[in-house]
């Protein structure tokens, strides 16, 4: 077993109890903040040690694969690790000065951390039973920190995604029994050889469009992203931001491993399926972005959009696609928490998360301003930013297997994003405030850089991947090999045991 493995996985639960056990006093919250610096130099050390030795691959209590759990970490599952372990430091520091006592004595430290590990796990397991067994950890945390507050807007949000979500959970677990009927094992790596083996490859593709809707769900792609808008405007703007940096993508991840290790004998049907439904979400989720009046509604619909953009790498199932499908995730994830982050501090600034309440942040905080403006740019696809490089390999992608219809689809989703942003921006900084408010920075109060810190670093780590592209575009490639030649994490999984 590799404590490589073990120890980011471990400690979000470990921290859990003792913010738990601490929460009466205060101390709860800085166990979460310390613990989640632990794990991000935890996360570190198991890239470093992917980068140096390859798969890194761990036996539960020595069984061996296929028949024990397998914890198994390439390049791409090194990365999401890592990217979970920064969205949960910033969000836990953010949240330190957002969370009153109240939450804290309810527990919400402490629930934020089994989240983190829910989706550590998802991450980790080389197991699909697995896999669905920490859906099902991240599922109920993440209904907790929905309810938590109990206003009528977060129970309702919270119904609408519980239901949905547990429709793709029992989607999952149908495809599961009959996969498992089929071939007689879960673990990944082993189904990779089961499934090219079986004799009933028709029964094959019907339980890949199983997994393709239950994962689908999970990650809000066109149609099935309601549950997405309708919940995540409603909770706290720290479990705004971690949800929109997170949940989603887990869906996402899940699609990659799935049909690119499991699901690949079937390309061009599955992934003409896909390729319509990357183009359907874009378009669906930046229309829906444009006719918004709240922040937080604008900001979740356009996690539908991005959703779009990386269905669209895997379904063109280029190398080139795949490397600018996992730079936009990279981008994704750290814009997207910086951006709710940012509208929960002008949301607390200006007292409304409504439009038309929201108004006059540039003239009195200019510099706060500036800090919107870099995801915002980032996500609208300015050069030099991030989202630039990942939007040029994409469409660059599409180009080359002629595929022009999504390249067109995903340059004008960017143009309207650009249009989406500039009237965030317009409405909530430029314009002064309907009722002649001058909002400062000063009205944060004495705890506003727990509010600030994250912001500005998550904003700084943007423009240094903007400026400085070139190792994440060698990254993505890397990881894109991998993806399309999994012969290597086949081997290393259930060869660790010999």
């Amino acid at each position: 077993m590799s404590w490589y493995l073990t120890l980011p996985l471990m400690t979000p639960f470990v921290v859990a109890v003792l913010a738990f056990l601490l929460r009466k006093n205060g101390v709860g919250r800085w166990v979460a903040v310390v613990g989640s610096l632990i794990g991000v130099g935890l996360s570190a050390l198991l890239f470093m040690q992917i980068l140096r030795d390859g798969v890194v691959v761990g036996q539960m209590a020595d069984w061996p694969a296929p028949y024990g759990i397998t914890l198994a970490a390439d390049l791409l599952s090194g990365i999401m690790v890592m990217l979970t372990a920064l969205a949960g430091l910033a969000t836990t520091l953010y949240a330190t000065s957002e969370i009153d006592p109240e939450l804290e004595d309810l527990g919400f430290f402490a629930v934020l951390q089994l989240l983190l590990g829910g989706v550590t796990g998802a991450f980790l397991t080389g197991d699909l039973f697995n896999l669905y067994v920490w859906f099902e950890v991240l599922l109920i945390s993440s209904f907790g920190l929905l309810i938590m507050g109990g206003t009528r807007e977060q129970i309702d949000g919270a119904v609408k995604y519980v239901t949905l979500n547990l429709v793709s959970t029992i989607m999952f677990l149908i495809g599961l029994g009959f996969l498992y009927g089929a071939t007689g094992t879960l673990n990944m790596a082993d189904l990779r050889g089961a499934v090219d083996a079986s004799e009933q490859q028709g029964l094959i593709t019907v339980l890949s469009m199983f997994f393709l809707l239950a994962f689908g769900m999970k990650a809000a792609m066109f149609p099935l992203f309601a549950w997405l808008p309708a919940s995540y405007h409603t909770p706290t703007s720290t479990v705004s931001a971690i949800f929109a940096g997170l949940l989603s993508k887990v869906g996402v991840y899940s699609l990659f491993r799935t049909f690119t290790l499991i699901f690949d004998n079937d390309v061009g049907y599955t992934h003409t399926i896909l390729l319509w439904v990357a183009g359907l979400t874009m378009v669906a989720g930046i229309l829906g972005a444009l006719a918004q009046t709240d922040v937080r509604r604008v900001l979740s619909y356009q996690i539908i959009s991005s959703i779009g953009f990386l269905l669209m790498g895997l379904a063109l199932y280029t190398p080139l696609a795949i490397a600018g499908a996992v730079f936009y995730l990279i981008h994704n994830i750290i814009v997207k928490v910086n951006l709710f982050l940012v509208a929960g501090v002008a949301e607390r600034l200006t007292g409304s998360s409504q439009m038309s309440r929201m108004g006059g942040l540039y003239k009195t905080a200019p510099l706060f301003s500036v800090l919107f403006l870099i995801p915002a740019f980032a996500l609208a696809g300015f050069p030099p930013l991030p989202g630039f490089w990942a939007k040029v390999l994409l469409v660059k992608a599409a180009l080359d297997v002629n595929a022009w219809v999504m390249a067109a689809i995903a340059l004008s989703v960017g143009l309207l994003t650009i249009w989406s942003m500039m009237i965030v921006w317009t409405r909530v900084f430029w314009d002064p405030h309907p009722d002649g408010l001058e909002p400062t920075l000063s009205d944060l109060g004495d705890d506003k850089w727990p509010l600030l810190l994250p912001i500005i670093a998550l904003g700084a780590m943007t423009i240094l991947i903007g400026i400085f592209p070139q190792n994440f575009v060698v990254l993505s490639e890397q990881v894109a090999a991998q993806l399309l030649d999994p012969q290597p994490y086949v081997d290393a999984v259930l060869g660790a045991a010999k």
